[in-house]
């Protein structure tokens, strides 16, 4: 794609990185058949193709408005075009340039702006969401379904570690998950224990900094990066391993820090370690020796939701499909298993509607093999299906965890 950059964003790096990105675009529009907000309006704007189109007007220098806001704030980014691109053009970076660049120049209305900020000064913070559960679980039984079912039981830490072994990789905690989901990561470390590899929890370590990169509060989510590189640094040094991110969002985010931070002279090389330490939970299972769980599957049903941080953002789909498979999990079929759930982060929040058409579609995805249980690799895909059906929706790695016991 040809484009003809203002002064200001050709002599920047961020107007650098977004040409380079806008000139990989063929404009041939294989992303429009794999794109969930495309099916749902029908709008070339609501597509990749539109959108990196508002995006190339804005450095441009033409005008925008609150329609080019509307357009791009639509997005998923759940990644389904980069994955369909024949010219792999990295169109979830250059949404986040437009998005920053838009924010700057089209203020939002006081409702909004209220909204965005009070996500960004709770969610990132476990000991902000804790008193906000414990009151909502007084509440519970008065609450209807679709706000009670994601109230946690119980808040409790997973233990680290179970065992002291010669292997040992770090965990990410994170942030709405350490406290909404608990179970995750306590299973986690319980199968790993029994692969021999000990898991250990950087205290200081916290979120991801994906919320605010995606509500386009770029230096705030620089801070979240920064505080996790020094938190695992002591640890890295010490010869950990990996770095487990059991939510796959989570984990396309820290894959990044390298790219995100490469311009910062203190951390550049050392967010460059990180990703490359970093690993989706599934990746560190599928290489070890399973058959020492000595787990059969029990002839479950499950019904996986690949969520899309997994398949199009770590393109790592069928990699758990595999590990349930080989562990005698029987997999029912899922339609369209590409798509989004709708979850994406706060989007089930800020993009109510749109979220709920999309998790609509999935959860009869879902539900249409007949499974027993429902299993994701994600927090956001978890809370937001479970809210809408009667199956069980859990993490993958709890199915193995029982399976142990």
């Amino acid at each position: 794609m040809q484009t003809s950059l203002t002064k200001a964003f050709k002599n920047s790096a961020l107007g650098e990185e977004a040409d380079n990105i806008l000139r990989a675009c063929v404009h041939c529009g294989f992303c429009t058949a794999t794109c969930p907000t495309y099916q749902i309006s029908g709008d070339e704007l609501d597509s990749p193709r539109g959108r990196i189109y508002l995006v190339k007007q804005l450095l441009e220098g033409n005008e925008v408005s609150t329609k080019t806001q509307l357009h791009l704030d639509r997005c998923l980014t759940c990644r389904a075009c980069e994955t369909t691109c024949p010219s792999g053009v990295r169109y979830a970076r250059l949404l986040e340039i437009g998005r920053q660049l838009v924010e700057e120049q089209v203020p939002r209305n006081i409702t909004e702006r209220s909204l965005r900020k009070l996500l960004r000064m709770t969610l990132p913070y476990p000991k902000r969401i804790k008193p906000l559960i414990a009151l909502a679980q007084l509440f519970k039984p008065l609450l209807p379904k679709r706000l009670s079912v994601n109230i946690p039981i119980n808040q409790d830490s997973p233990p680290y570690p179970l065992a002291k072994h010669q292997r040992n990789m770090l965990v990410l905690e994170g942030c709405a998950q350490s406290v909404m989901t608990p179970a995750t990561n306590r299973a986690a470390t319980k199968v790993l224990d029994r692969l021999g590899i000990t898991v250990l929890s950087a205290p200081d370590a916290g979120c991801c900094g994906a919320l605010s990169l995606h509500l386009s509060a770029q230096e705030e989510s620089f801070g979240f990066m920064r505080r996790n590189i020094d938190a695992w640094w002591p640890y890295i040094e010490q010869g950990s391993e990996a770095i487990i991110i059991t939510a796959s969002g989570c984990g396309t985010t820290v894959k990044e820090y390298g790219h995100l931070l490469k311009d910062d002279s203190r951390y550049a090389e050392k967010a460059a370690r990180v990703s490359a330490l970093a690993k989706d939970l599934s990746e560190v299972i599928a290489a070890q020796p399973l058959d020492v769980l000595n787990i059969r599957g029990r002839g479950r049903t499950v019904a996986f939701q690949s969520p899309c941080s997994l398949q199009h953002g770590q393109q790592l789909n069928g990699t758990i499909e595999g590990i349930l498979a080989g562990l005698g999990y029987q997999l029912t079929p899922v339609p369209d298993d590409h798509l989004c759930c709708g979850s994406a982060g706060t989007y089930s929040i800020l993009q109510r509607e749109w979220s709920h058409k999309l998790r609509e579609n999935r959860v009869n995805a879902l539900e249409s093999g007949g499974a027993s249980i429902i299993a994701t690799a994600n927090i956001g895909c978890q809370l937001h299906i479970k809210a809408a059906t009667e199956v069980p929706v859990v993490h993958w790695i709890e199915l193995l965890a029982e399976g142990l016991e």
